[in-house]
């Protein structure tokens, strides 16, 4: 089977979050899987300042935006036996950020366009195209409308990572960027709130829509928390699937990380952890300490309870626990972690920023894991926690109610982690206290966190469901 993967992001040239993991690590599992993937991206500066000298120009071409003439080129690159294909314009992507631009409308039009071109002028026949979120979701109206009989037996699957970023344009954008007719966004298909919101085009068009846990499905089709996109999904229902995100498992192995001190795996993991925490925190400056220790890697938003982390390890090291946060984002959360360190200064080390070689310590050295997110379609941080054994303590909502089963007293022989269930200072300070208290207790613990370990969070098993996806469709 033939498959695009068609984004704005992916390892290892593109990254700012979570989507560029995810296209790159589905499309090596793919790969493994025995089929046939490229992936097809912006060729932006940051990518053209280091790897330009590597790339083969394939193609010259040009499409029509309407009123002008927008020239590009293509070219090709293999990484990890993947062929990219970087679009190249160097109107749109000639700068110094992948997005935040007033025009990154048309900028993300013109790469569906010319991606759409590209395709035919190369001959890439495809079965699937596989859409990730708003910026290339609009490929599949240009399937469906253009009907070209080069695209007669392709199916496009969109993949939702993050239903907030709708791509919001202005109505006229159907005949001045798309070149399509305008009669389809006066009939509503591709018309959101008196705007053409591409995300929600590609829901409309897309043969199959996916979203990044089962969880999370359930909370998009709900008017609470869909985004406002709750109605059109329910009328796609029948083609809506939610599928969780894996990890990268050569990345995320304890077993062979080449940042850990001591490397350890499901037999001898309780005390190698143990002496990887004592190193760790001889090295952030923090007192030994036989108590939990609590860690956070995250942006710092309010998307992600920051507030409810701070509020609940400090509890924690009240009782002699320590703390160590690593992230970065708004200005007001980093003060309020900075506040936190400066009141406990023996406790508690941060790192504003991002650091691959701490986080990976601090996934290994950790008791517990903190990520009481107000919402998380899937999340990866809880899945590399279980990994290395260090418990996550979770908000069950998206995926992380998915991933994580929380202990309750009963159910060590299943669960691996905890959770709670209402976003507030009293439940995760209840269920923390709960996790402290199961720390004393060794054969709890040893089970709870040999179970985390076990858990296949693998891309490989996300990969099969959704070649499982892509069959179903071509088989129509």
């Amino acid at each position: 089977m033939n498959i695009a993967m068609l984004t704005s992001e992916a390892n290892p040239y593109s990254k700012t979050g979570g989507l560029g993991d995810v296209t790159y690590s589905l499309s090596a599992s793919l790969k493994k899987l025995g089929e046939n993937v490229i992936i097809v991206l912006p060729l932006y500066r940051k990518i053209k300042d280091v790897y330009f000298k590597q790339m083969k120009e394939v193609l010259s071409s040009s499409i029509n935006m309407s009123w002008r003439n927008e020239e590009f080129k293509v070219y090709k690159l293999n990484y990890d036996n993947i062929d990219y294909y970087f679009i190249d314009s160097l109107r749109y992507f000639n700068r110094d950020n992948y997005y935040g631009y007033d025009d990154d409308g048309e900028r993300f039009a013109f790469f569906v366009l010319a991606a759409y071109q590209s395709f035919k002028k190369l001959k890439l026949s495809l079965d699937i195209v596989h859409l990730h979120d708003w910026q290339t979701a609009f490929f599949s109206v240009l399937v469906k409308e253009n009907h070209d009989r080069f695209y007669k037996n392709t199916k496009t699957v969109l993949t939702i990572h993050n239903p907030a970023f709708l791509g919001m344009m202005d109505g006229n954008s159907i005949s001045e960027l798309f070149n399509l007719n305008d009669e389809l966004f006066t009939s509503g298909k591709v018309r959101y709130q008196g705007r053409l919101s591409t995300l929600k085009s590609g829901i409309v068009y897309a043969d199959k829509i996916i979203t990044v846990s089962r969880t999370h499905r359930e909370e998009l089709l709900t008017k609470e928390g869909g985004k406002g996109l709750n109605d059109v999904l329910k009328y796609r229902r029948d083609d809506f699937l939610g599928i969780v995100n894996g990890i990268d498992y050569t990345e995320f192995n304890p077993a062979s990380d080449r940042y850990l001190i001591n490397v350890y795996n499901q037999k001898d993991y309780f005390n190698k952890k143990k002496l990887n925490k004592k190193a760790l925190l001889t090295k952030m400056k923090i007192k030994n300490s036989d108590k939990p220790l609590f860690s956070l890697i995250s942006r710092l938003t309010s998307q992600k309870g920051i507030d409810l982390a701070i509020f609940a390890m400090e509890e924690m090291v009240k009782k002699g626990c320590t703390a160590i946060v690593l992230g970065s984002g708004e200005y007001e959360l980093e003060q309020k972690v900075m506040n936190f360190r400066n009141r406990y200064p023996d406790s508690v080390a941060i790192y504003i920023g991002y650091n691959n070689e701490l986080a990976h310590q601090i996934y290994a050295s950790s008791d517990f894991f903190m990520m009481p997110s107000l919402f998380e379609p899937c999340g990866l941080s809880q899945m590399i926690s279980e990994r290395y054994g260090t418990l996550p303590i979770v908000r069950a909502t998206g995926g992380l109610n998915d991933t994580v089963i929380g202990y309750d007293g009963t159910n060590e022989e299943s669960a691996n982690g905890f959770r709670f269930i209402n976003y507030n200072a009293q439940e995760i300070l209840k269920v923390t206290q709960f996790a402290y208290e199961t720390y004393f207790n060794l054969p709890i613990l040893k089970k709870l966190m040999k179970t985390a370990m076990k858990k296949d969070n693998s891309w490989k098993k996300s990969a099969i469901e959704y070649q499982k996806v892509y069959y179903q469709l071509v088989r129509l």
